[in-house]
């Protein structure tokens, strides 16, 4: 909504649009307004509230969010009562759009009140002024009523608390003063401690009473949830038939259109049964309401998932896949084109377009393929678009009627063997390469793959020259200096939130560290040669100087990585003073991963006292690996894996801490955490070693398998082990596959290449090593007169050094750069001496 380039956040006029009318009212005097993130905050500071208590949210359509913020600021203002409210129509719009967060749906403005009995004043009074209007039910909340205040028990001050993932989460207060996570999942839900006030009960028992007794179905498993609803498995009781019952929630799940999930579970059950009979089509079978819901009940099909299927079968991701499986995986992929094709042709000829193919709406199985989800299905005469469609399979605008569905079976050709259609929404003449990087590899026949180039790409659609992706260090200088133009190209040094565009965690964790911020993409332009650039490195040393509240301390997600940077840049004032921040912090409470916690904070003070000769920060830096040795002694490191956030970025600590002490002991915790990691992992029938994520298997740097082989590696460096070593080569072969979906470092190929290039004798020169610098080119595109990659799920471009094209500068830096380059502080290796400290620079640059 936001962007078509890159991720952004609804937090500004540029990218939400004008404010409601009601932000722009006068104050009275001694009120305060204030921006946080997309909402508009309005207090008294001089009234008093207490850390946590029982919260009022209003809700509201498109339609009446006028009048209810007006009717909010009418009753609040001259009472005292502190509110917040959604800055825009469009940041309202998201929060009620099909897949946005559940747990955050339908709020437009929260309350604050200053106990139980001001709760009930205000739920009553205002209730009764607003009583009536359409409104989202908030599924965190209890409904009051039948308007749109809703209330819960939760945080009114912002407290966090570190999970069992490691990551930071609200938390609130139980009696004893220990924090507890504030729960925001999309139920109802009351701490143990809290007693339900009398005036809320009625309420809640008017909810309760809204049951499936009663219903001629029984549901007994869930198959999705979006913010429009839930699709369900069932019995008929009548029939004992299998059926999927689809929830169509009110004023809930909006698309393009504006239209609720309601309006499009009434279509799809229409458009259905005008397609009953069709092979591959499911039968519609009952359409009820149920409270405000509205259900279809649907013939339930075995299957599986195209998307799903794909990943099984797919002869690419098995580095030890011959051309027999790769014949085979072609006459199945060719056979499933030929179904959907068959399908689709009888759709059309009852007069209606399907309009919403992809990977997710197809399921494969004994029987014939059959397609799903008919509820932005249009009719030919129409000439309509669809108002939810998939990046990857949508047509460009302007494209209408049968043509949609065409152009969806043109990019399902090419995503049957090459899943990264999400870059044709991007840049679609990409298509001509993914074809012949098809060609390359399946003995698909050329017309096959010509069709669907000559839909999604016509000749006469312009190409963006790219720099070829070789592994030639005579082209690396044009090769750097083209993905430094596209980073550079995309600064935005008059923001304060971000310097350079990156993945969508750059909003939850500020623009700053080494992984999605400012100080990750410096460091990689810097580290490979790529240059200095002063507009830049002023942006982050201001920001470091003055700190915004509730910026991160961690080593890729905040201060730790700012200060590393500014270090390596030749700010040593500078990084010693981010330091000293961090240490007035109650930085002991970390969690104890490499990301944001105890482990990477180590790493880099042990990285600066050997820069600086500082005692002081060898000290804590010791107190931070004892710390993280204690918390895994107790089982109370975390439950992550990997690199970032499991025992791999612990057992890097520990190595550290070895070097620097020759303390055996950390080396057996090393192991320790290195067994936890590979107790989650799994070995394919290949001999392939891989994170074990329950519904895949992970090869990548942050929480894969290859993380932890880095480790492994650095470990078999400084004590044997046949346990370790055996682990260290079924990780290597996970390095070899052809295809890897992402190209970033974090979670993708450039990852893959640094792990490769980093256990090379001679990286320049080894077969594998090449292969994955020419595979970057399946995911290269142009931007800002260079080239760029795209970022997570490869829906928007991304600068950043974790998921984006400064991470692929620096894998491309590890092989081809004339000076070592290496991921900050991941090197596992015993370190060589200090290096001499980088100058400023002198004002030269851009």
């Amino acid at each position: 909504m936001a962007d078509r380039t890159f991720y952004d956040a609804l937090h500004s006029a540029a990218t939400a649009g004008q404010s409601f009318a009601t932000a722009d009212r006068p104050l009275p005097a001694g009120w305060s307004r204030a921006e946080q993130d997309d909402w508009l905050v309005f207090r008294r500071p001089d009234a008093a509230l207490p850390p946590q208590g029982w919260k009022i949210h209003a809700s509201a359509t498109r339609d009446n969010a006028d009048r209810i913020l007006d009717a909010v600021w009418d009753y609040c203002v001259p009472r005292g009562i502190g509110f917040k409210f959604l800055r825009s129509r469009a940041a309202l719009t998201a929060r009620v759009s099909k897949y946005a967060p559940r747990g955050h749906s339908g709020k437009l403005v929260t309350l604050y009140p200053a106990d139980d009995a001001a709760c009930e004043t205000i739920l009553t009074e205002l209730g009764a002024l607003l009583d009536g209007e359409p409104n989202p039910t908030i599924l965190t909340d209890l409904r009051w009523g039948n308007g749109p205040l809703h209330v819960r028990y939760g945080a009114f001050a912002r407290r966090h608390l570190v999970g069992d993932d490691g990551e930071l989460v609200p938390a609130i207060s139980a009696p004893d003063g220990t924090l507890v996570a504030d729960r925001r999942d999309p139920v109802f839900h009351v701490p143990d401690w809290v007693t339900l006030p009398g005036f809320l009960a009625p309420h809640l028992a008017a909810r309760d009473a809204v049951t499936v007794a009663g219903l001629p179905y029984t549901i007994d498993g869930v198959l999705h949830f979006s913010n429009g609803g839930g699709v369900y498995t069932g019995l008929d009781a009548r029939t004992g038939a299998r059926v999927v019952l689809k929830e169509g929630r009110p004023h809930s799940g909006l698309d393009a259109w504006g239209h609720d999930a309601v309006r499009r579970v009434e279509h799809e059950y229409a458009m259905l049964r005008r397609l009953d009979g069709i092979p591959g089509i499911p039968r519609a079978h009952d359409l009820f309401t149920l409270g405000e819901h509205r259900f279809l009940v649907m013939e339930y099909v075995e299957g599986t998932v195209l998307s799903s299927e794909i990943v099984r079968r797919y002869p690419l991701i098995d580095p030890t896949a011959d051309a027999g499986d790769r014949a085979r995986y072609t006459d199945w992929a060719m056979d499933v084109h030929r179904q959907v094709s068959e399908t689709l042709a009888a759709v059309h000829a009852r007069g209606v377009v399907y309009g919403d193919l992809h990977l997710f709406n197809v399921l494969v199985g004994d029987g014939p393929v059959t397609l799903l989800d008919f509820e932005v299905a249009s009719f030919v005469e129409d000439s309509t678009r669809a108002g939810l469609g998939n990046q990857g399979f949508a047509a460009p605008r302007g494209v209408t009627g049968v043509d949609l569905d065409l152009y969806s079976l043109a990019c399902l050709r090419l995503a049957l063997f090459l899943p990264m259609t999400n870059l044709l929404w991007l840049h679609r003449p990409k298509a001509r390469r993914h074809a012949e990087i098809i060609q390359d590899h399946f003995p698909v026949p050329p017309t096959f793959l010509a069709r669907a180039v000559e839909v999604i790409a016509p000749p006469g659609l312009p190409v963006a020259p790219l720099a070829r992706i070789e592994p030639d260090p005579a082209g690396w200088p044009t090769l750097r200096a083209d993905l430094a133009r596209s980073i550079v190209a995309s600064a935005t040094p008059e923001r304060d939130d971000r310097l350079f565009p990156g993945d969508i965690g750059q909003f939850e964790v500020g623009g700053l560290g080494l992984a999605y911020g400012a100080a990750g993409v410096l460091h990689a332009l810097s580290a490979t040669g790529a240059g200095r650039h002063q507009r830049c490195e002023d942006w982050l040393v201001r920001r470091v100087r003055t700190p915004a509240p509730g910026t991160r301390l961690g080593l890729y997600d905040g201060l730790h990585g700012a200060a590393f940077t500014l270090d390596h840049l030749g700010y040593r004032q500078e990084a010693l003073d981010a330091v000293d921040v961090f240490l007035r912090e109650h930085w002991e409470r970390l969690p104890a991963d490499l990301f944001g916690g105890l482990a990477g904070v180590g790493l880099n003070l042990l990285h600066l006292a050997d820069r600086t000769g500082e005692p002081s920060l060898r000290a804590v830096a010791h107190r931070a690996a004892e710390l993280v040795a204690d918390r895994a002694a107790g089982g109370r490191a975390g439950s992550g894996v990997g690199l970032m956030r499991g025992g791999a970025g612990r057992a890097l600590l520990f190595l550290r801490a070895y070097d620097d002490t020759g303390d055996t002991g950390y080396l057996d915790h090393a192991a320790t955490a290195l067994r936890q990691d590979l107790a989650r992992c799994s070995v394919r029938p290949s001999g392939v070693l891989e994170v074990d994520e329950g519904w895949r298997t992970n090869p990548y740097l942050d929480v894969g398998s290859v993380g932890i082989g880095l480790v492994l590696d650095g470990y078999l460096a400084r004590r044997a082990d046949e346990e370790f070593a055996a682990a260290s080569r079924g990780v290597a072969l996970a390095a070899r596959s052809p295809m890897y979906v992402l190209p970033g470092l974090f979670t993708g190929r450039a990852g893959i290449l640094l792990y490769l290039a980093g256990r090379s004798p001679d990286p320049r020169t080894d077969p594998d090593v090449a292969r994955q610098v020419r595979g970057l080119d399946w995911h290269a595109l142009p931007h800002g007169g260079g080239t760029a990659f795209p970022g997570t799920a490869l829906l928007r471009l991304s600068m950043d050094l974790a998921t984006g094209t400064a991470g692929v500068l620096l894998a491309l830096g590890a092989v081809l750069h004339d000076e070592p380059v290496h991921a900050p502080l991941l090197s596992p290796w015993p370190r060589p001496a200090p290096a001499p400290q980088t100058p400023a620079p002198t004002g030269a640059g851009h």
